[in-house]
């Protein structure tokens, strides 16, 4: 190999933006060109219609599979214009889709994560075969086709209407995704976590794909992780006696709020936490704190009531835990992450936060409760006689 050949300059060096950079590198931004990547399309969309209507207090969101292969993301917010001066410092629709810079990304407690990297509508406009965007604002239907990323024509009046909105239907694209056929159920669960996880938002799912038959589901939770804990309790197919614990809280000290359901139910333990919205499959200090505080919470109403037998106290957090369905939901201003995932929360303050106000609700819950106390802390003590 000659010296020519090894010659590394700023001539080598390829530089893409945009649109160009997506399709190039799609794996970098979705994840994968298979299943994964694919879902993540849907994700992306229904993330920031879901964000638009939380910032007026809430709203619908529905998404549609078409007979054709596309998906249709439509929510009834107040509907972001094309043009990029009409609302200043908010990016407008057609920069959103074709700009990786269209605004700073949203951050705060108050913004719901959907899909796992929030890089935005552009990618779900470069990677899509086709995409179509419309805005119901001020009285007026806009709308914008693209091809591959690309606008056909600026955006046009298309009709009048009397609703606010954005709805954006894609076509992902066959010559990238290794696949672009959904699953029903994967994008119904995950809908279905959103809905739980964000009590204002009603979310609804509708296939119309011939080979399917036309089905439809809705979601809608107005008490939130309460809901949820109930459903999984559900799921477990074991018969729960005692209520739902459940407490909502804001604390300072994380920058935050925190939102906590539990039952003892079964045998299996089954804890899920989320941040911002985004399920948080490696654990944290979320999840460590909710354990400190309810074995505390426990460990203190037993011993003080002489109920606890010695081979419980022995066994400790883990015997406690035994049987518990949980669902801890955090959203704080300044998440800290561990790793690139964003799937383990750190941040000590967290833990403290959390382990503090878990020992206050449910102590008081098993002092106001007597009966279902003593019925939980039998549980514990004849699984560890038993073990």
């Amino acid at each position: 190999m000659s010296a020519e050949d090894l010659r590394y300059d700023a001539a080598c060096i390829e530089v893409l933006e945009g649109v160009e950079a997506v399709r190039k590198r799609p794996g970098m931004w979705v994840g994968s060109t298979g299943e994964r990547g694919l879902y993540q399309m849907v994700f992306e969309a229904v993330g920031r219609a879901v964000n638009a209507v939380l910032a007026v207090g809430g709203g619908r969101v529905d998404v549609t599979l078409t007979s054709d292969g596309g998906v249709i993301v439509e929510d009834d917010g107040p509907g972001l214009p094309f043009e990029s001066d009409a609302i200043p410092e908010v990016p407008s629709l057609e920069a959103m889709l074709t700009s990786c810079q269209a605004g700073p990304e949203p951050a705060g407690r108050h913004i719901a994560y959907v899909g796992q990297f929030q890089v935005g509508l552009i990618v779900v406009n470069a990677l899509s075969g086709r995409l179509t965007a419309e805005v119901r604002r001020e009285g007026v239907r806009r709308a914008q086709e693209y091809v591959r990323g690309v606008a056909l024509a600026p955006s046009v009046a298309v009709g009048s209407t009397t609703t606010t909105g954005t709805s954006i239907a894609f076509w992902p694209d066959a010559e990238i995704f290794e696949t672009t056929r959904y699953s029903f159920a994967v994008l119904a669960e995950r809908l279905r976590q959103v809905a739980f996880l964000h009590r204002g938002v009603e979310m609804s799912l509708t296939d119309h794909r011939p080979d399917a038959g036309t089905r439809e589901v809705r979601f809608r939770f107005p008490e939130g992780v309460r809901d949820f804990v109930a459903a999984l309790g559900a799921e477990a197919g074991s018969f729960c006696a005692e209520d739902v614990v459940a407490f909502e809280r804001e604390d300072p000290r994380m920058a935050g709020t925190m939102e906590v359901a539990l039952l003892w139910c079964g045998r299996d333990d089954r804890l899920r936490g989320f941040v911002n919205g985004r399920r948080s499959y490696e654990g944290g200090t979320h999840l460590d704190g909710f354990r400190d505080g309810l074995a505390t919470a426990v460990t203190e109403y037993g011993r003080d009531r002489g109920l606890l037998t010695p081979a419980a106290v022995d066994a400790g957090a883990a015997g406690i835990l035994e049987g518990v369905t949980a669902v801890v939901s955090v959203k704080l201003d300044h998440p800290e992450f561990l790793g690139a995932t964003r799937t383990l929360l750190g941040g000590a303050e967290v833990r403290a936060c959390v382990r503090d106000a878990v020992r206050e609700h449910v102590g008081a819950w098993l002092v106001e409760h007597p009966e279902d106390a003593v019925r939980i802390v039998d549980g514990i003590n004849r699984r560890a006689d038993r073990d």
